[in-house]
């Protein structure tokens, strides 16, 4: 890797060292092929019946982020990371089973024999109610979204998940197709400054055992 990324073996320590950063040394730049490999761990997330509905957009030429930007409104990491990737949600996802499945039978991961029932379940399932599938989607673009941003803790990187945006000028300006739904922009690069760190509620606020 170009930038010398140290690679952080222990998971707990990516875990708690990882907090949003909106402040970026503008003067860091990522390689095509450093996105790519985070983009290669992160899509090792999990999605419902492996459907993996996630999509990127990467957005890493200058002039392009700062067509972003007032998109964003106006939230200054988005010119100065490194990269922004926009996740996006394949709400039509389903339709990839087949070549998926078919990818998986020939890997010898799935019997031939119940790939032909399990796609037509799924497109039968979804295509009466897609909106079913709209939701299932979002979840695993969601899913993906923490891992993309774990993997880039763990190579040394910074990240901050943006929902502040208008999505529908982003659909338009980015020509995004109509089967895709943007999920979140994620701001990746070297911070400039130290996270401000963040407080979480305790385990037993959140959580409630057995029934409500």
């Amino acid at each position: 890797m170009s930038n010398e990324l140290q690679v952080k073996a222990d998971f707990f320590e990516v875990l708690h060292d990882r907090h949003s950063v909106r402040s970026y040394d503008p003067s860091f730049k990522m390689t095509d092929e450093e996105i790519r490999s985070l983009l290669e761990d992160a899509i090792t997330s999990p999605s419902s019946s492996n459907l993996q509905p996630w999509r990127f957009l990467v957005i890493k030429d200058q002039e392009t982020k700062e067509q972003l930007l007032p998109i964003a409104m106006n939230q200054q990491q988005v010119v100065e990371a490194s990269a922004v990737i926009a996740v996006l949600a394949d709400v039509e996802g389903y339709k990839q089973a087949e070549l998926i499945y078919g990818r998986t039978v020939e890997q010898g991961l799935m019997p031939e024999s119940v790939l032909t029932g399990y796609v037509a379940r799924l497109k039968t399932i979804y295509g009466e109610k897609p909106e079913l599938y709209r939701d299932t989607a979002l979840i695993d673009a969601g899913l993906i979204s923490m891992q993309l941003m774990l993997a880039a803790k763990a190579r040394g990187l910074d990240t901050v998940p943006m929902g502040g945006y208008d999505a529908a000028k982003f659909i338009e300006a980015f020509k995004v197709p109509s089967n895709l739904a943007p999920v979140m922009l994620i701001a990746v690069g070297k911070a400039a400054k130290e996270a401000r760190k963040s407080l979480r509620l305790s385990v037993d606020e959140v959580t409630t055992w057995n029934t409500f």
